[in-house]
């Protein structure tokens, strides 16, 4: 992993050089941004993953450092804060460097930032001293050592009151280093099916390995978005290992022919690269939960750790009993992290998860998966029908613990302007899982309906950060970056954005949701003609997609400041949608702009006589 992550405002670039020379100069490992990635998936993954994995987070700050101008800037510190937010046994340390004399720099930094220690600098140079407190606070004795040591006052450091770094875990000794943490990465496992259509399977199995391992308590396991990004590479193991300071990497292979499965998994040590554990199943598909029991028990003899009996417990709680069911949710699951929102993809995924049950009645994951499914169908095509609502409940009933029925319910009720009630779902889903992509999304989509557009940047950045596929959430960004007035954060999100639409609408020219938020990014991005070209050709070949519709006049009228034309597209949605459209409408700041205008308020009148629905109440009622 890097060791330390430096950020700053372009106008010091030349003292951040100097910075970066000095402590690779001292040993460690460092990631600065030259510019070279910047914009678009690849320069997005790359910051994202360093600053998730970095364990020294340094700002810079100086009379230059502008928060409310520097939009990559400004991004790499809202992704640390975040960090620090989300992941509370995993915190970076945030050490801020004043590198002039800067008389305000407090203001110019966000609040948590504010309550870490300050160094400051003098004429920008890097003492030794300051060197080896950063060491210290590192306590690194090689690269891929972990956090150790706690901070203490620095002389001159007069910005802030001088408090202890938070670091996770048991803090060391200051300036004693701290072994390697034993964890693992485990490897996206290696379709060898020789049919690309078998790939769900190996990412399914891929899956549930790390689901089962992060159940763990002694083991520390890369969560799946970390494992998944090195998924197609050629990846150095111990490289990998050195970059998430795990101990150990498990890789496979998974082999699929009708119903025989062969499954071969190693576990490599991180440090010398020599195997600690190999093994190879051939199995009847009806044994897949047996290998699966059989490799994590493997790993904990191993590792020679303790399994707990109530983690044997929920290691061998797979939700159901029957492979089948268990084939058809992977299926439904694989569709949905590959390609969300996508109106055929809700529909493939509710035809699978409606086998699986009725294979498996009891099986919740399906339940939940379906409802999430549905929900997205009836936004999209204005069917009607619960949302997913029954689904949600029955998935709720057969197991209250399961993070992904909470949000999909989070999506109906705050569909239904219920947002108390959505908010309790959140608040418990969060606590079971503040990984899961339905659990991130939804959290976002409720703090977009209640006007909390701030905190919906930080769910649906992390939603957009479980796979590069998603384009809803990296979509939903580029609005909420601009209802904060972060216009550069807007920009750097409608690249995103607009890439992953891109390669959406490549596999499928006619997926409309894809097409709307590639409309979006291209107005925030000025490429007004292209946006033209892509909102006629959006209509035409998806004409009947609601949700697609909204999102094209919310464009208009937001953006291009074409309110006709928006009030045009918006009602062929009033005319048609069902009523959580509506509740939707009567709240949704992008509509802000004409809510007074006539014809939109005898529109929305009509809508709610057609479905007999009242007035909405505000978000904090």
């Amino acid at each position: 992993m890097t060791a330390v992550f430096i950020s700053y405002a372009s106008q010091d670039a030349e003292v951040a050089q100097r910075i970066c020379a000095a402590l690779r100069q001292a040993g460690l490992e460092v990631w600065i941004d030259q510019s070279e990635l910047r914009g678009g998936d690849a320069w997005d993954a790359s910051i994202r993953r360093q600053i998730r994995e970095c364990a020294l987070f340094i700002p810079l700050i100086s009379s230059n450092t502008n928060t409310r101008s520097e939009g990559y800037f400004r991004l790499e510190w809202k992704l640390a804060v975040a960090r620090t937010h989300l992941i509370a046994d995993d915190q970076p340390f945030l050490v801020p460097l004043v590198i002039d004399d800067t008389p305000d720099a407090a203001a110019r930094v966000p609040d948590l930032f504010r309550e870490r220690q300050w160094m400051r600098l003098q004429r920008g140079q890097l003492p030794p001293e300051i060197i080896e407190r950063l060491l210290r606070l590192l306590a690194l004795s090689s690269p891929t050592a972990s956090l150790g040591a706690t901070g203490s006052a620095v002389p001159g450091s007069a910005d802030q009151p001088q408090t202890a770094l938070k670091t996770p875990g048991r803090p060391a000794e200051p300036g004693v280093a701290t072994p390697q943490r034993l964890g693992v990465c485990v490897l996206p496992f290696a379709n060898m099916s020789g049919d690309p259509e078998q790939e769900y399977f190996s990412d399914g199995i891929t899956e549930d390995v790390i689901t089962d391992l992060s159940k763990i308590s002694a083991l520390w396991v890369a969560a799946r978005n970390t494992a998944f990004s090195f998924k197609g590479k050629n990846v150095d193991v111990l490289q990998v290992a050195r970059q998430l300071r795990a101990s150990h990497v498990l890789e496979g292979s998974v082999r699929k022919a009708g119903r025989r499965v062969r499954i071969t998994a190693q576990l490599i040590d991180g440090a010398s690269g020599g195997h600690v554990w190999a093994e190879r199943y051939d199995r009847d598909l009806d044994d897949i939960f047996a290998v699966q029991d059989q490799i994590s028990e493997a790993i904990v003899a191993a590792l020679k750790l303790k399994l707990l009996p109530e983690e044997k417990k929920a290691i061998e709680h797979r939700g159901t009993t029957n492979p089948e069911a268990y084939k058809l949710y992977l299926m439904a699951r694989h569709s949905l992290m590959g390609n969300v929102g996508a109106a055929r993809s809700s529909e493939a995924i509710i035809r699978l998860c409606e086998r699986a049950t009725e294979i498996d009645p009891n099986y919740a994951r399906a339940w939940a998966l379906m409802a999430w499914a549905q929900g997205q169908l009836r936004l999209m095509t204005g069917r009607a029908g619960d949302g997913g609502l029954a689904a949600a409940e029955r998935a709720l009933a057969l197991n209250p613990r399961l993070a992904e029925a909470h949000a999909a319910r989070v999506r109906t009720l705050t569909a239904e302007a219920q947002f108390a009630e959505a908010k309790t779902e959140i608040e418990t889903a969060l606590e079971l899982d503040t990984e899961s992509y339905e659990v991130n999304s939804a959290a976002g989509r409720w703090c977009v309906a209640t006007r909390n557009h701030g905190q919906a940047v930080t769910f649906y950045e992390k939603a957009a950060s479980e796979t590069v596929s998603d384009f809803y959430a990296a979509g939903m960004l580029i609005s909420c970056y601009l209802k904060v007035g972060d216009p550069e954060g807007a920009r750097v999100a409608a690249r995103r954005a607009a890439e992953r639409c891109e390669r959406a609408v490549a596999i499928e020219p006619d997926n409309g949701s894809a097409m709307g938020f590639l409309v979006m990014a291209l107005a925030v991005l000025g490429e007004n003609e292209r946006m033209k070209e892509w909102i006629e050709r959006a209509v035409l070949l998806d004409p009947d997609n609601l949700n697609m519709r909204y999102n094209l006049a919310c464009v208009l009228i937001e953006v291009a400041h074409d309110n006709d034309a928006g009030l045009d597209l918006l009602a062929f949605v009033l005319e048609r949608c069902a009523a959580d459209v509506v509740n939707w409408v009567q709240n949704d700041a992008d509509l802000d702009p004409v809510r007074d205008h006539p014809r939109f308020r005898t529109m929305l009148a009509a809508a709610q006589a057609r479905l007999g629905v009242r007035s909405a109440p505000t978000p904090d009622s």
